[in-house]
């Protein structure tokens, strides 16, 4: 069997292996394989629904040396005002570009598509890995002289590749949420099955293209918190609301007296948003919406709260807590697929082995790249881990609490470092800190965000500290 001896194999070619790569090519001379099931770079780009964008501007998202933004404010629509979200097409472009016209032509990286890397969950000892292409072909064995990276650790699921949990009986009519642009004629309804981002796509979708909202029954086994994408833009024009969001958040946990008390002080900020002011959210996975996109979700009036589906028939949804007529006339839409398979945590660098993870709030990506520069820049395992603490991927509504405590910590840790003040700075991905040092000092109004930021940064962390002591005690 042939071997390939390389400085590092990356197994999987999408967002967070390509980020983690481009940063290892900027900042280093070393070598790489990378290794990816699909025909082209882009990782579940690849199989993403037709209509699906990023919820986030396009301007946090890819490589850290490619902008993948082109710097637009969108005139119309329900993200009008706000920074453009590139469509799965652009973004699939996007990381192939990179791959052709970047990644292989600097003579050091050797690329692999249709191709299966053997299980690495035991390659901490350094292990060769034997990788076997998939339409053919002798298998081949990968030597890492430095490390291999597992970057398919977080098991993105889409729904072309998502098994619904609950059973399918024979005569439902049923479609992925791909399958909706497909349609020749409008059924007699839509049930559209999953809370998550995929389901608030797929209402969107809908009603952006003329389906009637009475006509839609929207099944959500928990109500989640949303965020106000508003809060989230790059840029000098929107430093009141992306850093004044930072400053409210701050003071908004550390002014509170309960966990309770700090979910509505962070609400009525403006920092989370809710789908129904009746209903209190019981999830939290991030999901982001402009304020246009949730008025038009509001018009959905068919909200079906009574928890998971157990059994999808063709006259009837059994589920958890009850029980819904349907018929063969209605198109059930499957939006269960949980965006990440795997949630549970481990350290990032171990041994031969690195499991790139969020080191950073909903930000994978720039996760993946800070964690190459790390591995890039520091010698020892401790340090790097210390300053790659994993921030949990979010699922409960108080996960929200934990998520900002460690991101908090990482953040404070980072900047004591000079160097990674510096980087941060330059680094496309952060898009904050470069806001922050830019305010000049002569701007009494953004100079007042920052002293308002800064006053409450301390009292919030220790809030937050106590909180996450409560719910460890809760169990």
């Amino acid at each position: 069997m042939k071997t390939i001896t390389t400085d590092y194999l990356i197994v999987g070619a999408g967002a967070v292996g390509m980020a983690f790569a481009d940063v290892l090519l900027s900042e280093t001379e070393h070598e790489m394989v990378i290794v990816d099931r699909h025909a082209k770079p882009g990782g579940h780009w690849n199989i993403a629904y037709p209509f699906v964008t990023l919820h986030q501007p396009s301007a946090f998202y890819g490589v850290s040396s490619h902008e993948l933004s082109k710097g637009r404010i969108d005139p119309a629509g329900p993200n009008k005002g706000l920074h453009e979200l590139a469509s799965g097409t652009e973004v699939s472009a996007y990381f192939d570009d990179v791959m052709r016209h970047h990644f292989q032509p600097s003579g050091r990286v050797e690329y692999f598509p249709m191709c299966l890397a053997e299980p690495l969950e035991d390659k901490t000892g350094g292990e060769e890995v034997v990788c076997q292409p998939i339409l053919g072909g002798e298998p081949f064995r990968v030597k890492a002289r430095k490390r291999v990276v597992d970057a398919t650790y977080l098991k993105t699921t889409v729904p072309a590749n998502h098994k619904p949990s609950f059973t399918v009986e024979d005569g439902v009519r049923f479609a992925l949420v791909n399958d909706l642009p497909r349609l020749k004629e409008a059924p007699e309804g839509y049930v559209v099955i999953g809370g998550g981002k995929t389901g608030i796509d797929a209402c969107l979708w809908l009603l952006q293209n003329g389906a009637d909202p009475d006509q839609i029954r929207w099944v959500m086994p928990r109500d989640g918190w949303m965020l106000d994408r508003q809060n989230a833009q790059p840029g000098d024009s929107f430093f009141e609301h992306t850093i004044g969001a930072l400053a409210r958040q701050m003071e908004a946990i550390a002014e509170s007296t309960s966990r309770a008390d700090l979910f509505d002080r962070l609400e009525a900020a403006g920092l989370l948003l809710r789908l129904d002011k009746d209903v209190r959210p019981k999830m939290f996975h991030a999901a982001t919406v402009s304020r246009a996109e949730l008025d038009q979700l509001r018009q959905i009036r068919q909200v079906i709260r009574m928890g998971r589906i157990e059994t999808l028939g063709p006259n009837e949804i059994v589920f958890e807590q009850g029980t819904l007529p349907t018929s063969p006339r209605q198109l059930h839409v499957d939006c269960s697929a949980s965006a990440v398979g795997n949630l549970e945590m481990t350290q990032v660098f171990d041994g031969h082995l690195i499991v790139p993870q969020t080191v950073r709030a909903f930000q994978p990506v720039f996760s993946a790249a800070f964690v190459a520069h790390i591995e890039a820049t520091f010698d020892d395992d401790a340090t790097k881990n210390r300053l790659c603490a994993v921030v949990p991927l979010p699922n409960h509504d108080t996960d929200w609490i934990r998520v900002q405590a460690a991101q908090m910590i990482n953040q404070a840790q980072w900047s004591q470092d000079p160097g990674l003040r510096q980087w941060l700075y330059e680094n496309r991905l952060d898009g904050i800190s470069r806001m922050v040092r830019d305010a000049p000092k002569d701007d009494e109004a953004k100079q007042a965000i920052l002293a308002k930021m800064r006053e409450h940064s301390m009292p919030a962390m220790q809030k937050l500290l106590g909180y996450v002591a409560e719910l460890a005690n809760e169990g």
